[in-house]
C-alpha cells in the first residue's frame, strides 16, 4: 500500500518561522498590515469584519449602475416595439391588409371589435372596484350589500352586474363548461388509448412483413423476376418551386422501365410554368424514361377531377398499381421495391401507404409545431389504425393503390375537397384493407408561413365534414361489422373532426376567457393544467427532439383552434368557403443528399459536353422560346408580411380577458395572462416580421 501524503496538519500548524515585518504607509487612507507569518495572509476573512464608507459607496452605486442598465435596456426594447407597432399598424410600411373575400368576415370582425371595447370597459370598471376595495367574492358565497348599504351611483350599477352575473350569465357557462368538458375526457381517453397501441407495436415490434422474394417468377418452365406494371402519376397546379425535384425524383426510381409509367398531370393555367414542365418531360424522355405530360383543357373538380381523367385513358388497363406523388414529394429511388411487394399474395389490400419526412422541419418555430403533430398523425394514429383496423383516411399522395380497388369503390370523386379521405372510405365500405409503412419515408415540405398553413387547415378541416353528410347514409346501410360501422361513425369523424376542434375552441378560447369575468364557472385546475400537459406530452413522445417546444405547442395549438373550429362549421352546415381550394403555397426545399447529387451532376455536364441526341427542330425551337422566358422573367417581388385583423383583434380580446386574472385571488390565474399574452404573439407572427427561427 502507498503512504499517505496528507499536508493538511502540516499547513495548519500556526508556525512562527520567519521573520515579522510591518509595512507603513504615508497615506492615512490605507490601512496597516502586519504578516506575523509566511501563512497568515492566506487565512480566511472574517465574515463578519466590518466595511468601511467608501466599500459601501461603491457597492451600492455598482449596483445603481446595473439598475439604470437593465432600465434603459427595458425602455429601448420598449421604444423599439412601439416603433415597431407605430410603423406596420398606423403607417403599415412594409406590410398588407389582409383582405376578407367575403362580407361575413367583415361582420365577423365588427363583432369581435364590439367585444374587445365592451371587454376593455368591464375590465375597466373591475380595475375601479378593485382598487376601491369592492371585493365580494373573498369566500365561496356571493355577498351583496343591502341598498341602504350602497354609497354612490357607480357602486349601484356594479351590484347590479354582479347580482346579473351570478342568476344568468354563471348557469349557462356551467352548463357549456361541463359539457365541453365530458368531451375533453372522451378525446382524452381516445388519444392515451392510441399511445399505449403505439407502445404495443414498439414492444411486439409488430409491422407488415414480406415473405421470400416478392419478384421471383413462380413459373417453373420460365424461371426469372416478374415485375408488375406500375402507374406512377404526379398531379400539380402551378408548381413553379417543386416540379423539377418531383419529377427527376420519380424518373429515377428503380423498376424496370418497360413495367412503368409516370404521367405528369399538370393542372397549371400560367403557360410559362407549362412550358417549364413540357421541357423537363422532355429531358427525362429523352434519357429513356417512358414518362409523358398531360393538360387539361377543361380544369374543373380540382385534384379529384384531375386524377380522375388521368385514369380514364385506354393504356390505363394495362396497369395493376398506381403510385401517387404531390408535387413536392421526393420518393427514394427503392419506394416502389418497398410498397409494391405487400400487395402479393395479398388480394384483400387495396392500400399501401408510406409515411412522410419533411425536409424543412427546422425552417422556423412554425415548421417545428407541425412536425410535432405530423409526426403524432403518423407514428401514433396511422400506425395504429393500420395495425389493428386495417383502415385509415388516405394522405393523398405516397401511397401505393391497387387500380382494382379504386375501381370497385367509384373512382376519383369531386365532390368534396378531400378526395383523398373519400376514395379511403369508400374503398373501406367495400372491405378492402390498408397498410402504413412507418418505415418508408416520402421527404416533402410543410408550409413555412402562416397563411399557407391556415389555408391548409381549413381545407383538411372542412373537407372531412363535408364528406360525412354525403357518407353517412352509406356507411349505415353498408355489409360491413357493426363495428366498424361505429368506428367510422363515432371515432373517425365524430370525435376526431368534429368534437376535437368543437371543444378546444369553445373550452379554451370561450369559457376559459368567459371565467375571468365570471368567477362563479370557475373551471377546474385539472381540466386547465394537469390533462392539458399530459396529453401534449403524449403528442410529442413521437418526436422527443420537440420537447423544448412543448409550451408553445400547447399555445399554439389552442390558438389555431379557432381557424380550425371555423372550418369544421363552414364544411359541417355547407358554407361557400367549405368548397375553396388553393394550392398550398411550397418554397422548393431539398434534402442535403438531393443538393450533392444535383451540384454533381452540374460538375460533370461542365466537364463533359454533352450531345442531345434525338431531339427534333420543334423540341429545339420550343427550349430556345423557354429561355428566352427565363431571361425576360421579372425579378421576384420582395415578400410583404400581412396583417390578419379578425385574428389580431381575437388575441387582444384574449388577452383582455385574461388581464382580469390579475385580479384574481388564486395566482394561477397568472399563467392564463402568460398564456393569452404568447398567443397574441403567435397569432401575429406576419406581424412580427421574418419568421422565428
Amino acid at each position: 500500500m502507498s503512504p499517505r501524503l496528507d499536508f493538511s496538519d502540516w499547513w495548519g500548524k500556526d508556525s512562527k518561522k520567519g521573520t515579522p515585518v510591518v509595512v507603513k504607509m504615508e497615506n492615512p487612507n490605507y490601512s496597516v498590515v502586519e504578516i506575523n507569518g509566511p501563512d497568515s495572509a492566506f487565512r480566511p476573512v472574517e465574515k463578519n469584519r466590518g466595511k468601511n464608507a467608501k466599500q459601501v459607496t461603491w457597492v451600492l452605486l455598482l449596483k445603481a449602475h446595473r439598475a439604470v442598465g437593465c432600465v434603459a435596456w427595458l425602455a429601448t426594447v420598449f421604444w423599439a416595439l412601439l416603433g415597431a407597432i407605430k410603423k406596420r399598424l398606423i403607417f403599415r410600411q412594409g406590410v398588407a391588409v389582409a383582405t376578407e373575400k367575403l362580407g361575413k368576415g367583415k361582420l365577423v370582425l365588427k363583432i369581435i371589435r364590439v367585444f374587445l371595447v365592451t371587454s376593455l370597459a368591464i375590465l375597466a370598471f373591475e380595475v375601479l372596484a378593485y382598487l376601491k376595495g369592492w371585493r365580494y367574492f373573498e369566500s365561496a358565497n356571493l355577498h351583496i350589500p343591502r341598498t341602504l348599504g350602497v354609497q354612490g351611483l357607480l357602486h349601484m350599477v356594479y351590484v347590479a352586474w354582479l347580482t346579473f352575473r351570478a342568476d344568468y350569465i354563471a348557469p349557462v357557462i356551467q352548463v357549456l363548461s361541463q359539457f365541453c368538458v365530458v368531451l375533453f375526457l372522451i378525446q382524452s381517453v381516445d388519444r392515451l388509448v392510441l399511445c399505449l397501441g403505439c407502445f404495443w407495436i414498439k414492444f411486439k415490434k409488430i409491422k407488415p412483413r414480406i415473405d421470400g422474394d416478392p419478384f421471383k417468377s413462380d413459373d417453373v418452365e420460365a424461371p426469372g423476376y416478374e415485375y408488375p406494371m406500375v402507374l406512377v402519376q404526379i398531379p400539380m397546379c402551378n408548381e413553379r418551386e417543386v416540379y423539377e425535384q418531383s419529377i427527376s425524383a420519380v424518373c429515377q426510381m428503380d423498376w424496370p422501365k418497360d413495367r412503368i409509367l409516370i404521367q405528369v398531370l399538370d393542372d397549371s393555367n400560367d403557360e410559362s410554368i407549362q412550358w417549364l414542365i413540357k421541357a423537363e418531360v422532355t429531358k427525362w424522355n429523352q434519357k429513356g424514361v417512358n414518362i409523358i405530360y398531360r393538360h387539361r383543357l377543361i380544369r374543373t373538380g380540382y385534384k379529384a377531377g384531375n386524377l380522375k381523367s388521368a385514369m380514364s385513358c385506354d393504356y390505363v388497363r394495362d396497369y395493376e398499381f398506381v403510385a401517387i406523388f404531390d408535387a413536392d414529394f421526393q420518393p427514394n429511388p427503392d419506394f416502389l421495391k418497398l410498397t409494391v411487394p405487400h400487395f402479393k399474395n395479398n388480394p384483400e389490400l387495396g392500400l399501401v401507404q408510406a409515411r412522410w419526412a419533411f425536409v424543412n422541419k427546422d425552417e422556423n418555430l412554425l415548421t417545428r409545431l407541425q412536425n410535432i403533430n405530423l409526426c403524432f398523425h403518423f407514428e401514433v394514429e396511422q400506425q395504429v389504425n393500420g395495425a389493428f383496423l386495417n383502415f385509415f383516411g388516405f394522405n393523398g399522395t405516397a401511397g401505393v393503390w391497387r387500380i382494382k380497388a379504386l375501381e370497385e369503390s367509384g373512382g376519383w370523386l369531386e365532390r368534396t375537397t378531400v378526395e383523398d379521405m373519400d376514395i379511403a372510405v369508400r374503398a373501406h365500405l367495400n372491405g378492402w384493407k390498408f397498410i402504413f409503412l412507418n418505415d418508408v419515408k416520402v421527404l416533402c415540405e410543410v408550409p413555412e408561413s402562416y397563411e399557407a398553413y391556415r389555408k391548409q387547415q381549413h381545407r383538411w378541416h372542412s373537407g372531412p365534414m363535408q364528406l360525412f353528410r354525403l357518407c353517412l347514409p352509406a356507411i349505415i346501410t353498408s355489409k360491413i361489422a357493426l363495428w366498424k360501422k361505429a368506428n367510422l361513425i363515432f371515432l373517425f369523424f365524430l370525435l376526431r373532426k368534429l368534437i376535437l376542434p368543437f371543444y378546444s375552441f369553445t373550452l379554451f378560447c370561450i369559457i376559459l376567457p368567459l371565467t375571468m369575468f365570471v368567477p362563479e364557472a370557475e373551471l377546474p385546475m385539472w381540466v386547465i393544467c394537469y390533462v392539458p400537459v399530459v396529453m401534449s406530452f403524449l403528442n410529442i413522445l413521437p418526436d422527443p427532439k420537440s420537447f423544448p417546444f412543448i409550451v408553445p405547442y400547447l399555445l399554439f395549438e389552442n390558438t389555431m383552434s379557432v381557424t380550425k373550429f371555423n372550418a369544421m362549421v363552414s364544411g359541417l352546415f355547407q358554407l361557400g368557403s367549405s368548397y375553396e381550394w388553393v394550392v398550398t403555397k411550397k418554397a422548393g426545399r431539398s434534402s442535403e443528399s438531393d443538393l450533392l447529387a444535383a451540384a454533381e451532376r452540374d460538375s460533370k455536364t461542365m466537364n463533359q459536353p454533352q450531345i442531345c441526341r434525338g431531339a427534333s427542330e420543334t423540341e429545339l425551337g420550343l427550349l430556345n422560346q423557354l429561355k428566352e422566358q427565363k431571361e425576360a422573367a421579372p425579378k421576384p417581388v420582395k415578400k410583404v408580411n400581412k396583417i390578419y385583423r379578425k385574428e389580431l383583434a381575437l388575441a387582444f380580446l384574449l388577452l383582455t380577458a385574461s388581464v382580469r386574472s390579475l385580479l384574481s385571488a388564486q395566482g394561477v390565474h397568472f399563467y392564463f395572462l402568460l398564456f393569452q399574452g404568447v398567443t397574441f404573439l403567435v397569432v401575429g407572427l406576419d406581424l412580427i416580421g421574418e419568421q422565428i427561427s
